[in-house]
Parts: C-alpha cells; sequence; structure tokens
C-alpha cells in the first residue's frame, strides 16, 4: 500500500512537471513574440523618423545590428536597401507586410525569410515619400535565450524530482504507520480510527467480529444443549434396559419397560435427525451455497399433501385439521418447503387442545406467495414470541416433552426461510392460538 502511494504521488509529480514545463514553453513563446513585435514597431518607427527623406539609403545600416536588419522598398517593390544582402534582390511587392503597410499604413508578418532561410518576424511602416521601411528580426535569436536556460531548467527538475520522491515516501510513511499500528491492536481497533474514511471498515470489522462471537455462544450453547437433550433419553432406555437385563423387572413389566424404550429411542432418534439437518442448513446459509435444488413449486400442492400426511396425528390429539387456499408459485426446494409446513403444522396441533382446530392456508398477499398456519392453541406470551425460533427453546417444557417435541422444529423453519429469502411473521395470544405466516420472494422469473 505504500509503495503504491508513493508511486502515485511521484507520477502525480512528474505530470504535473511535465505539464507546467509545457505550459512554461507555450506562454514564453507568446510573450516573447509579443515582445519582438513591440521591439520592432519601436525602433522602425524611431528610424522612419530619422531617415525620412534621406537620399543617402547606405546611412540605414547604422541603425542596423546583428539582430535587426533594415530594408528600404519602393511603392513597386523594388529593394533599394537590405543591411545583410547587398546584391540586388527580387521585388518585394508580394511580400504580406508590404502590401498590408501599402494599403494601411503598417504590416507585420511571421515566416521562413527566402534570403537567410531563418524564421523571421517582419514589420513594414510606409514612410512620408511613399517607401517602405521594413524592420526584421530573426526569432532562432530570441529563443537562443531560452536554451540556454534549459540546463538550468533540466536541473531545476531533477531537483524537484528527487525532493518530490524523499517527501512522497516520508508523506506514505507517516499516513500509512496509523493504519499498521491498528493491526497491532485489533482488540481495540474501534477505540482510535486514525482517519474518518476508515470508520466504515473498522465498523465492518467490529460487527463481523461481534457476529462470531455470538456465532461460538450460540455453538457452544447448542453443543450443551444437544448434550442436555441427548443425556435424558439415553438415561431412560439405559435404565429400563438395566433393570431388564439384570432380572429386577417383573416379567409383567417388560413390556411396558420395551414400550418406553422404543418411544425413548424414537424421541432420539427424531433428535438426532432433527440435529443433522439443522447441522446442514448452518453450513449451507455459511457458505451460501445450499446443497438443494430450486424449482417452481405450487404452495397449494405442498399444503394439501402435507395436511394428508399429518391427518393421522390430528385426530389422534382431537384436532380438526383444514386445508384451503390458492395457487401460488414459488422458486425452492420441494423437500425444504415439505419440511417447513410439517413443522408448522406439526406445531400447531401440539400445542393445541382437544377439540381445537388447525387452518393451513397459502395464497398470494401483495403480489408476494405465503403460507400460513392458524391455531386455536395455547397461544405464546408475548414475551417469548421473539425466542420460540431458537434452538431447543420451548414456551412449555413440560407439554412439550410428553408430545416428543425436540424444541428443534420453529428454528429448521426459520433456516429454512432464511436460505429462501423469505420472511416470517408471527401473531399469538395467550389462550386464543397462533397464526405464522410465511412470506416468499415472487416465484415467477
Amino acid at each position: 500500500m505504500g509503495k503504491r502511494i508513493a508511486q502515485r504521488l511521484m507520477l502525480m509529480g512528474l505530470c504535473s512537471m511535465l505539464v507546467t514545463l509545457v505550459l512554461c514553453v507555450f506562454v514564453f513563446h507568446q510573450v516573447f513574440e509579443r515582445q519582438t513585435e513591440r521591439d520592432l514597431r519601436i525602433s522602425t518607427g524611431a528610424i522612419a523618423v530619422s531617415c525620412d527623406g534621406v537620399s543617402n539609403y547606405w546611412q540605414l545600416r547604422e541603425y542596423s545590428s546583428e539582430e535587426l536588419r533594415v530594408t528600404l522598398i519602393r511603392p513597386d517593390g523594388k529593394v533599394l536597401f537590405d543591411s545583410e544582402v547587398s546584391r540586388e534582390m527580387e521585388n518585394h511587392l508580394q511580400r504580406p507586410e508590404v502590401q498590408e503597410a501599402l494599403t494601411v499604413g503598417e504590416g507585420h508578418d511571421e515566416r521562413r525569410s527566402a534570403t537567410t532561410g531563418n524564421l523571421s518576424y517582419y514589420y513594414a511602416i510606409r514612410l512620408n515619400d511613399g517607401n517602405i521601411l521594413r524592420t526584421s528580426m530573426d526569432m532562432s535569436s530570441r529563443f537562443d535565450l531560452f536554451r540556454s536556460a534549459l540546463p538550468v531548467i533540466l536541473v531545476c527538475c531533477i531537483v524537484i524530482m528527487a525532493l518530490g520522491l524523499v517527501l512522497s515516501l516520508l508523506l506514505t510513511r507517516r499516513l500509512v504507520y496509523p493504519i499498521v499500528q491498528m493491526g497491532s491492536r485489533l482488540d481495540e481497533i474501534d477505540r482510535d480510527v486514525p482517519y474518518p474514511e476508515l470508520q466504515p471498515f473498522v465498523d465492518s470489522i467490529v460487527h463481523d467480529r461481534a457476529i462470531r462471537r455470538e456465532n461460538e455462544n450460540m455453538r457452544q450453547e447448542f453443543t450443551a444443549n444437544v448434550s442436555h437433550e441427548l443425556k435424558t433419553p439415553l438415561t431412560s432406555i439405559s435404565g429400563y434396559a438395566e433393570l431388564i437385563e439384570t432380572g429386577i423387572a417383573k416379567p409383567e413389566d417388560v413390556q411396558n419397560f420395551a414400550k418406553k424404550i422404543h418411544k425413548e429411542a424414537g424421541r432420539l432418534l427424531h433428535l438426532v435427525n432433527d440435529i443433522i439437518q439443522l447441522s446442514k442448513m448452518d453450513a449451507a446459509e455459511e457458505t451460501r451455497q445450499a446443497q438443494m435444488e430450486f424449482e417452481p413449486l405450487d404452495l397449494k400442492e405442498i399444503v394439501s399433501i402435507c395436511a394428508e400426511n399429518l391427518s393421522v396425528n390430528a385426530q389422534r390429539s382431537y384436532v380438526t385439521l383444514l386445508c384451503e387456499g390458492e395457487h401460488a408459485v414459488i422458486q425452492g426446494s420441494r423437500s425444504a418447503i415439505e419440511e417447513l409446513c410439517i413443522n408448522l403444522c406439526d406445531n400447531a396441533i401440539r400445542y393445541n387442545k382437544p377439540g381445537g382446530k388447525v387452518i393451513l392456508s397459502c395464497g398470494m398477499s401483495e403480489g408476494r406467495p405465503y403460507l400460513r398456519v392458524k391455531d386455536d392453541g395455547i397461544g405464546i406470551p408475548e414475551e417469548q414470541q421473539e425466542r420460540v425460533f431458537e434452538r431447543f427453546y420451548r414456551v412449555d417444557k413440560s407439554r412439550s416433552k410428553e408430545t416428543g417435541g425436540t424444541g428443534l422444529g420453529l428454528a429448521i423453519v426459520k433456516h429454512i426461510a432464511s436460505l429462501h429469502g423469505a420472511q416470517i411473521e408471527l401473531k399469538s395470544k395467550v389462550g386464543e392460538g397462533t397464526d405464522i405466516r410465511v412470506l416468499f420472494k415472487n416465484g415467477k422469473k
């Protein structure tokens, strides 16, 4: 990170220096051009005042120099005098500055001289006698000053680059150091955040750490609960088996003990199956890649199968099980949605009262499919409604053990809903019953 920041700072400095250099050359050229035009206008005006009407044209040589070239031209374009050329020259009538001077009294032009081959700037003025006085200056001579300054400019650039490198390294080190220090105190990373821009990053780390700590506590609690739940039926099975093995049990009690062993073994098997399924869902949710095949499902078909499968359990508990609703399609795993429906319906039957009623329904609500289980059973106290989806949590523990509940049914429902992106809505009142609705995403794609 530090190396990358230093490199980018150096790149920015280099680009800035190059842009500045180009701008300086451009400005230098513009300033020199304007200065040359001004100097030539002043020089030409002074020479015109001094020599206007003079018949000896060779006196103009006194006004010429190495940088200033003086030329006198007749109105017809014939060159009467040139300070640099002694031979007869070609007609200058078609020169732009001469044409302009004849027309408006003065003119100027910038071009490469046909005589000297150098890039020159020309300024011409019409004298009182009609002749044209023209002066010119070699532009390259003006740029010699800039070229002579180039070594100094290059040395300055090298010094600036070296200084920029040192400053960028120092600045980068100063910027990165607080971040490095944060890594050495991860336990207190939120105590002193050096830059406001890092606050979201720190908040994410703190949030992730809190979630991991919560998950770890949940795993420890889950392990303790599993141990307790497994221990209870195993103790009963071991006790009854020991009575039969040692011959303490009377012959007429053996059948009753065997029945209790079978009941506890069934409860144990049910508990193990729920734990295995919950563990698989935990892994699927953590990796965000559920090991289940999603397909279009009609909830009406699911609730109909669920009602048919649990009709015997409902009759055994003297509970009326009704199934109603309309077609509603979702994208989901058939086995998982069937498990969700069965767990909700089984809970509604298990925690109902003789003569009670359970209504299993499905349909569409505000464009979203839903599955609903409503009963008029014992209900859930308001202070416990947020905890009923926790693992091994039971509202009525004695009733749950009598009916063979494991305390994992609603936890499995919560996981299945999460894997399908569904929402769970719970309404309950003690003595009046419970209404649970699972609201799915739109299954039509």
